[in-house]
């Protein structure tokens, strides 16, 4: 039977690349580290870490047993998570939200939830994706709002997670007051060029520089900030043009369709295109040409043997208010 702590031990190994530091941050000697390792190879019948000058290089079953002690750390951490769960006074649900889902998307469903549930304890916790992805896989969140751009969210492998589609999110550019192309129906980012860019989100900031290398021009970068809100205000002011997601941008702000209720759901808004906002000093909001990058928005959950009920109750929540 393979040793849990040895396993932990070699990933400690594997995450600093020699047995030193990965001794110093496991308050172990160098020699203890050494030891475990080679018990760790005795009993497996394989190398799993090979010693050069440039430090420790994992084998391919070393490589398999880090995966396997990711796995079962992430799993020994739920169970602790679940443990808390089941002997609290409160049923506890913990809800992990990126911050314009947080402040559009989420509230709608927290509001009926909150009324239908009064006996459970609520915690909403602030995470990006990347950060969601773990604290849903140890259970140290019940569920996550989050999203991904293109490909499939990324996941460790195996790891024991759903995914929920929820909606689209439009990505749309935002121009100051009386900006040239304020009355287009649609843009390609290539055409603002020669204009200054304020960047709200690494994330879009990542993408508009792969666009400006493919298209052959220079990004020239006014603002990078974090946060959407304060990036739109930034182009209010005048300082430059942004990409935002609808999600992230005032109700008042969309372009949504005739009869959409402005919120920025995928397939309900940017069919108009163009509209100014009524006080023609605010910004403007143009839809990408497309293609028009998106990002898809869902819920992230844990696979349970016996799934959360109030979990499920807060996904069923969020489909609604999306799909209303």
């Amino acid at each position: 039977m393979i040793d849990v702590q040895r396993l932990r031990i070699l990933r400690a190994v594997a995450e600093h690349g020699s047995f030193n530091k990965a001794a110093g941050a496991l308050l172990l000697t160098p020699s203890a580290v050494s030891q475990h390792i080679a018990a760790l190879e005795r009993g497996l019948g394989h190398p799993v870490a090979v010693r050069s000058t440039r430090g420790i290089t994992l084998t391919e079953p070393g490589r398999l047993l880090v995966e396997a002690a990711e796995a079962v750390s992430a799993e020994l951490d739920r169970v602790r998570h679940e443990i808390d769960r089941v002997t609290a006074e409160r049923p506890r649900l913990t809800v992990a939200t990126f911050v314009s889902g947080g402040r559009r998307l989420l509230p709608g469903a927290l509001a009926g939830f909150v009324s239908a549930h009064p006996e459970v304890e609520l915690t909403v916790l602030e995470a990006e994706p990347e950060e969601a992805v773990p604290m849903v896989r140890s259970g140290a969140a019940d569920l996550a709002l989050t999203y991904h751009f293109d490909g499939p969210l990324p996941l460790p492998p195996g790891a024991a997670l759903d995914w929920l589609p929820l909606t689209e999110d439009p990505l749309a550019l935002v121009l100051p007051p009386g900006h040239r192309f304020a009355g287009r129906a649609s843009i390609a980012p290539a055409e603002l060029a020669s204009d200054r860019w304020v960047l709200g989100c690494l994330k879009t900031g990542a993408y508009l520089r792969r666009y400006a290398e493919r298209a052959g021009f220079d990004l020239r970068v006014a603002a990078s900030t974090t946060d959407y809100f304060f990036a739109r205000s930034l182009v209010q002011a005048g300082v430059g043009v942004a990409l935002i997601p609808r999600v992230a941008l005032p109700p008042g702000d969309g372009v949504a369709a005739e009869g959409g209720d402005g919120h920025g759901d995928g397939g309900r808004d940017g069919e108009q295109g163009g509209d100014r906002d009524p006080d023609t000093a605010r910004a403007t909001v143009v839809p990408v040409e497309p293609p028009s990058p998106a990002r898809h928005i869902g819920v992230l959950s844990a696979r349970r043997r016996r799934p959360h009920p109030y979990a499920g109750a807060l996904s069923e929540a969020l489909t609604g208010m999306v799909h209303s």
